[in-house]
């Protein structure tokens, strides 16, 4: 189509979907009536006080009372990008646990900022076993970081962090934390064991748009990087001016995501409303109905139980199914997203999300349904029925 000036040109219209995958999720109207309130300039003592108020939200859902804990603009890969800029300077020795595709982007990011990068890695799907961590602090006593996935997006494990926090900082080492698909679904214990960098992104369990990623940065931390040198060499990202903007000087750095940080206000009061002891709970409830009802179906999950995160699952597609033409039945006859498979999983497994407001048994029950009929679809027989009673018992 060619474009003329005056031309009178359609909007194009975008219908709802359940988005059910590893992330965007939905997102309430509450949130999406925020994103819509009058654009204010982002010095204006409005919107001060809104991104003070943020910050204290952030600080709860955090579960953390670190002074440097805001919003960045961009999404996850932003919050790592701005962890690892902010925290290497060239040739330090840093230790990154990949047990997923996101791992491995930790290497490829602090490689970039010139870090020898030292990796202790365990297969897709299991978590990172503290003794291989042990061994390789052992082995790079001078290593500054430890860098980890709590919430491996690619796989669904939950990392277990109570011996990897204490190995970290037994040796006198920072402790760096991805918790992009754990934030607001489960347990981040910041302040419980002493995570000093530790980043997020809006657009999963936290119910918000993509375009920011929450950040909380322990003291000890946020003294080195004051501390530090040689400047950032992320301008956008540096947190030495960021910081400033989010705290009492309010020195103008860039021009904020204005919008976007009223709908996180609002997605994060949603949060404080419900409490979030009771909203992990959800998560961990509901999902253990998830897996016996997919277990029930036939579907062999791929993550050993005691490491599963509940706001994303994972199981094998049956044999003989083709899985993108699984995921393609979903969205073009039930407009539900899910996801396929990462690096060496990729056409092996679905992902499944089932985070914030899509951790709920009506949604649930509403998928296996859809799952049954896309599988039958392609000759696979499975016990829906079943799997609804453990849905809905």
């Amino acid at each position: 189509m060619k474009l003329t000036a005056g031309m009178a040109l359609p909007r194009r219209k975008t219908s709802e979907k359940l988005l059910m995958g590893p992330g965007p999720s939905n997102v309430s109207a509450r949130v999406l009536s925020a994103l819509g309130e009058p654009i204010i300039g982002h010095l204006d003592a409005d919107f001060l006080d809104i991104m003070t108020e943020t910050k204290e939200l952030l600080q709860y859902v955090f579960q953390t009372e670190n002074e440097l804990t805001l919003a960045l603009p961009g999404t996850g890969s932003a919050g790592m990008e701005a962890a690892w800029a902010n925290t290497v300077l060239p040739g330090d020795k840093v230790i990154v646990c990949v047990h997923g595709v996101f791992g491995q982007r930790m290497t490829d990011v602090a490689s970039r900022y010139g870090a020898e990068v030292i990796k202790v890695e365990s297969p897709m799907g299991k978590p990172i076993d503290p003794e291989m961590l042990a061994a390789a602090i052992k082995a790079n006593p001078d290593a500054k970081i430890v860098g980890i996935v709590h919430a491996e997006t690619s796989t669904g494990v939950l990392q277990p962090m109570d011996e990897i926090a204490k190995l970290t900082h037994d040796a006198g080492m920072f402790l760096l934390v991805d918790c992009v698909t754990s934030l607001g679904g489960v347990e981040v214990p910041v302040d419980k064991l002493a995570f000093d960098m530790t980043y997020s992104g809006t657009q999963k369990c936290l119910n918000c748009p993509p375009g920011l990623a929450p950040m909380t940065v322990s003291k000890p931390m946020a003294d080195w990087i004051r501390a530090r040198q040689i400047p950032v060499k992320n301008w956008y990202l540096d947190l030495n001016m960021i910081m400033r903007y989010w705290g009492e000087d309010r020195f103008y750095h860039h021009t904020a995501p204005i919008n976007m940080i009223y709908a996180l206000n609002e997605a994060l009061r949603i949060i404080l409303e419900e409490g979030i002891e009771k909203r992990w709970e959800r998560h961990w409830a509901n999902a253990r109905r998830f897996w016996g009802a997919l277990e029930a179906m036939g579907m062999k999950l791929v993550v050993e139980e005691k490491y599963r995160l509940p706001s994303l699952t994972t199981y094998y597609t049956p044999d003989g199914v083709n899985e993108a033409a699984v995921r393609n039945y979903l969205m073009d006859k039930y407009k539900i997203e899910i996801g396929g498979g990462l690096g060496e999983l990729k056409g092996k497994i679905h992902r499944v999300g089932l985070m914030g407001v899509n951790s709920d048994p009506a949604r649930m029950a509403l998928f296996i349904a859809a799952l049954g009929d896309a599988l039958k679809a392609q000759g696979c027989k499975c016990d829906v029925n079943a799997a609804l009673d453990i849905i809905n018992g």
